[in-house]
């Protein structure tokens, strides 16, 4: 049977543009413990993973020790900055007035971080009380694990193989993949890079989009197949 009973929205690099500022912050503070990295880098490497999983991975590559204060420095500047600076993704009002599933969002990011940017673009109502952080769930469980995307379908009661996603991330659509899910993978936000696209379908997103504007669109006529299995 083909269609969707619920669509799951990532929402750092879908519904609000904030990769680019996470991606600027970060890799300033990386350069300057050590470790030289350009913010479209960062896009590259670590778009959709949480901080600690960065820190964590640099220190493994390039067998320096990283401060651990740089967890609590990142976060501080990083909400300074978002709170400032973070805007909706164009398009995405349109799109969500158009959709008529069921929605939720499931997002590496702390929940009083997706409070603060859903509640300055003026998204909160779209979702609420649906928005869902896997940090909630345990720091052991981010994406690309799938458990949050499996809670959000939990939560909604919905099977996990009616569940479309809506990703920007390579780590974000392997996360819904092995939750069972279909993806559409979206490159419309500051962040993206020329191989974007590209890599979001080797990972398993079915199709790609540029524009939210498209995503009515998409979503209708991926209703009409099963999709990938």
């Amino acid at each position: 049977m083909s269609g969707f009973d619920l669509i799951l929205f990532d929402c750092d690099g879908v519904l609000v543009d904030s990769e680019i500022i996470a991606a600027e912050v970060e890799s300033k503070l990386l350069t300057e413990a050590g470790y030289p990295i350009s913010s479209e880098e960062m896009c590259i490497r670590f778009a959709g993973m949480t901080w600690q999983n960065i820190l964590f991975q640099v220190e493994k590559d390039a067998d320096i020790p990283l401060s651990a204060t740089l967890l609590d420095k990142s976060e501080k500047l990083l909400d300074q900055r978002l709170a400032r600076d973070v805007k909706i993704i164009q398009g995405v009002d349109y799109a969500l007035s158009r959709l008529t599933l069921p929605r939720g969002i499931c997002s590496n990011s702390g929940t009083e971080r997706l409070t603060m940017m859903l509640s300055k673009v003026g998204l909160m109502e779209h979702f609420r009380p649906h928005i869902y952080s896997a940090k909630d769930l345990g720091a052991d469980r981010v994406k690309p694990k799938p458990d949050i995307y499996l809670h959000g379908a939990k939560q909604l009661g919905v099977n996990p193989s009616r569940c479309l996603v809506i990703e920007d991330s390579v780590h974000g659509v392997h996360a819904a993949r092995a939750a069972g899910m279909r993806v559409i993978g979206f490159t419309g936000a500051s962040h993206t890079y020329p191989t974007h696209a590209d890599r979001l379908t080797d990972a398993g997103a079915e199709t790609v989009i540029s524009r939210m504007l498209d995503l009515p669109g998409m979503v209708a006529a991926l209703s009409e197949w099963a999709g990938v299995v």
